[in-house]
């Protein structure tokens, strides 16, 4: 055949594929989730998320030490807690679990460690909404005080990073000012900035006990149909002083991740949600699917799509496996 074109040279064996790849995941990316709750000496694995548990303050700070020598440097922390009630009270008390660990791991760790932990109160309230309830509506005002004097809660304890997850209107920018304030001005805002109401966070509230009692998240995170409306909120979380911004899910979102990467010059975080992860376990369970290389599949198309953070339950397998991600 008279060919001139062949793009298949470029395909005939690893070096070479290796040499013309476009897109590079890295380790040093990817942040490992962790489910914090009360109590001593608990570790229970998660039903829906194989692999992942809540653990208590204590066990928490032990498993982190074992993660750290896998090479694990980067974390999220969520809560878990039976202490619920319409203020969210317990998302800022000094019995939080989250505040708990968070003191424990910089005490133990120092800037060794990078913690981040979610800034929302579905865990908190008694709702499991993830604002504050006033006669059966979510007050965005008074839900955007509470949960700024929780993310001043998680930075006096330690955090390196608040992540407000909640979806109400204006806490980024109430956020900032309230850390900055407070002298906190270093502490990082990664912002939920487009939290799609999804089907993919089953496992994730089974985890965190945090599903709503009534209704859904509808009248707050974003609606799946829309798009142009992700550059709108990504708009005004740079406005408002956000560090990273996030979309999160991602797989079902590769144009959203795009999308920023176009408009914003920040850093794009992307949250490889537990369904998504609970999904690549099913498949390699049944032998449907090879885990390790459908993992790092997902990871590189959210990467290829423009996330240069990716917070995913699968680091630890990836670093326990070996699994190859170049």
């Amino acid at each position: 055949m008279d060919i001139v074109n062949r793009p298949r040279r470029t395909r005939r064996n690893q070096i070479v594929r290796n040499l013309v790849s476009e897109t590079t995941l890295r380790v040093d990316r990817l942040i490992q989730p962790y489910f914090v709750t009360d109590g001593e000496s608990i570790k229970d694995e998660i039903n829906g998320l194989p692999g992942i548990y809540r653990e208590s303050p204590d066990s928490l700070v032990k498993s982190v030490n074992d993660d750290m020598k896998l090479g694990i440097n980067k974390i999220m922390l969520f809560g878990v807690t039976d202490r619920k009630d319409q203020m969210a009270t317990s998302s800022m008390d000094e019995t939080n679990p989250v505040i708990l660990a968070t003191n424990e791991l910089k005490q133990k760790f120092g800037d060794d460690l990078f913690v981040s932990a979610d800034v929302c109160l579905c865990a908190y309230t008694d709702t499991g909404h993830c604002g504050v309830t006033v006669d059966d509506e979510i007050d965005n005002d008074r839900s955007v005080a509470v949960l700024a004097e929780m993310a001043l809660a998680l930075a006096e304890a330690g955090c390196d990073c608040v992540a407000p997850s909640d979806m109400m209107d204006g806490r980024v920018g109430a956020i900032r000012e309230r850390l900055d304030i407070e002298g906190f001005d270093d502490t990082i805002i990664l912002a939920y900035t487009a939290k799609y109401a999804s089907a993919y966070y089953g496992p994730f509230r089974e985890a965190a006990n945090s599903s709503p009692g009534k209704g859904d998240r509808k009248g707050y995170q974003m609606d799946y149909r829309n798009r142009t409306e992700a550059l709108r909120e990504l708009m005004l979380d740079e406005e408002e002083g956000a560090d990273i911004v996030m979309v999160k899910p991602a797989l079902a979102y590769l144009d959203i991740i795009s999308d920023f990467k176009r408009n914003t010059e920040l850093p794009i975080a992307a949250y490889n949600v537990s369904g998504e992860y609970t999904a690549v376990k099913l498949l390699a369970e049944t032998g449907l699917a090879d885990e390790g290389l459908m993992a790092i599949e997902n990871l590189t198309a959210m990467t290829r799509a423009g996330a240069s953070i990716i917070l995913t339950y699968h680091l630890r397998d990836i670093l326990t496996h070996g699994w190859h991600i170049g």
